[in-house]
């Protein structure tokens, strides 16, 4: 069964999807014979083949002697994931209330790697607003984000925010693309405060991290979530007296 592993994945018990699978792949027959090429015992087979019927991805052809059942188009799955996406999509107000609703004021939590990168920045789009931070480096352009990173950046793009970075010298060097990919506003430290780590602020958030390269995450990439209102109003505070203090950055002649 090639593709019984993927139908799983959309949803289908074991059963269902070597059922599926072998009707897709050996065209209709009755019950006794789909056992036989799904490996799904006679019992189970009957309950797993009317489940699929009641799914839409199996259809009765009635006839004079056994009754044969075949597989409707493989479409109907996309429309199945289309519904659930969209009972989901009903579902997440309420759910994202009552999750809200159990969350402290103030808390504190830690990302690690490349999927906790992805969680930080999935956290800063349902927060919504700009993003404030300094000692950046281009973490989000690391070749393993690429397609997550864009996807990012057209949400928040969407959504009216703007990213404001004081970057490390080095970006300028190192990692040049990346300034011109998250926009204005933008400026460098002096070259002596460039750090292994970073600060991003965004909302009541306050986001600390280490194992930062110049457009790349290490291995260790640890993510430091603090939530606190005057934390991280006070350090938006901080932001801003490090932004009136440097230059504009130049404008390079190079193209």
């Amino acid at each position: 069964m090639l593709h019984a592993e993927l139908f799983q994945e959309l949803g289908l018990s074991p059963n269902e999807a070597r059922i599926y699978e072998a009707l897709l792949t050996f065209g209709g027959s009755g019950v006794s014979t789909i056992a036989l090429r799904s490996g799904v015992h006679r019992r189970n087979a009957y309950d797993a083949v009317h489940r699929l019927i009641e799914k839409g991805l199996v259809s009765e052809v009635f006839s004079q002697g056994e009754t044969v059942y075949e597989a409707v188009e493989p479409g109907k799955l996309m429309e199945l994931v289309k519904e659930k996406e969209r009972l989901l999509d009903k579902a997440l107000p309420e759910l994202f209330s009552t999750y809200r609703s159990q969350r402290a004021v103030q808390r504190a939590y830690i990302y690690k790697g490349v999927e906790g990168m992805k969680n930080f920045l999935r956290e800063a789009l349902k927060v919504g607003e700009d993003m404030y931070e300094f000692g950046a480096k281009g973490g989000w352009f690391d070749p393993r984000l690429e397609t997550f990173t864009k996807w990012f950046l057209t949400e928040a793009k969407k959504k009216k925010m703007k990213f404001h970075h004081i970057f490390d010298w080095e970006v300028q060097e190192k990692v040049p693309h990346v300034p011109e990919a998250v926009g204005k506003p933008y400026k460098f430290a002096p070259k002596k405060y460039t750090s292994e780590s970073a600060i991003e602020v965004f909302g009541d958030h306050v986001v600390t991290f280490t194992g930062l390269g110049f457009g790349k995450l290490e291995d260790d990439l640890t993510i430091f979530v603090m939530v606190s209102p005057r934390l991280a109003a006070s350090y938006r505070i901080w932001w801003k007296m490090m932004w009136d203090l440097l230059p504009e950055p130049k404008i390079s002649k190079r193209r």
